[in-house]
């Protein structure tokens, strides 16, 4: 009996990704208007954002249901095997509370994890998921040292429009406008599950200097760990400048940082020209 790790598409890992690391991927559906795509599958993150800079209106993210988790698991049950399952933050979609419905029917066999993140931040988790599955824990082990682990990540992004905050009824057209016209950064954390603002900053130098002092300020990187950045958009050149005004974090503790792109989930909001820094707190 083995260990499969299945996870939702909201931890921005695309179809060949988890192929290479023998990743189980359940896709959100992506809805532009009449078109409908499977995250991850058959839109790339490249493809969600051209669709989301030409669209008028956002996309539609629709939750993994029961039904498509069930048929999941019993592949898994049916093969002798056993699982853990890491889902996007219950306090940002119904995800979760579907996993954990389907895998009641699998007692003792199916772990939920909420990973209370989504983007980079699940996506570590992730990582160190596959890391304690290399090494033959079994799965209520790696259930357990997931739920212990996930309260030490951290996410935080600096966004480089209000743009779609706006559209999705999250800020007010005034504040959009505002924040806009003085070229305001916005600095998001996943907090206990949520996303919330937590600074801004007038242009991107000054906004990646509030990110690197957030971080500094905090208990600081656990390089034995898992740790990313990301980008959101067609370009990542702002991210290349951030790592470039941030070295001082990483030159002495690794070799490279890890560069990875944001998907529909979080991109939907974030827009694009965000950057994203994912870690484990030590």
């Amino acid at each position: 009996m083995s260990v499969k790790l299945v996870v939702d598409s909201a931890c921005d890992l695309d179809i060949n990704e988890a192929k290479q690391l023998g990743i189980e991927l359940v896709s959100m559906e992506i809805m532009f208007e009449n078109e409908s795509f499977l995250d991850g599958v058959n839109l790339t993150h490249k493809q969600f954002f051209e669709k989301l800079i030409e669209s008028s209106e956002l996309p539609k993210t629709s939750q993994v249901n029961e039904f498509r988790w069930n048929e999941c698991f019993e592949k898994i049950i049916s093969n002798g095997d056993e699982a853990v399952v890491i889902t996007i933050s219950s306090k940002l979609s119904g995800t979760y509370s579907q996993a954990v419905k389907a895998a009641n029917n699998f007692p003792d066999k199916i772990f939920v994890v909420d990973s209370l993140n989504a983007c980079i931040g699940q996506r570590i988790l992730v990582e160190y998921a596959t890391k304690l599955i290399n090494e033959k824990f079994n799965a209520k082990s790696i259930f357990d040292k997931l739920e212990e682990e996930k309260k030490k990540i951290k996410l935080m992004a600096l966004l480089g429009t209000l743009k779609y905050l706006k559209k999705g009824g999250r800020i007010s057209s005034f504040v959009a406008f505002v924040g806009e016209a003085l070229n305001m950064k916005p600095v998001v954390e996943v907090i206990n599950g949520e996303v919330k603002l937590v600074g801004k900053a007038m242009g991107s130098k000054k906004g990646n200097n509030l990110l690197v002092n957030m971080i500094k300020n905090g208990n600081g990187i656990n390089f034995e760990m898992p740790f990313a950045t990301a980008y959101s958009g067609l370009d990542e050149s702002l991210l290349k400048k951030y790592l470039e005004d941030s070295k001082e974090l990483w030159e002495n503790s690794t070799k490279e940082v890890p560069i990875y792109t944001i998907g529909s989930t979080i991109g939907t909001h974030a827009g694009p020209g965000a950057i994203a820094v994912a870690y484990f707190e030590n």
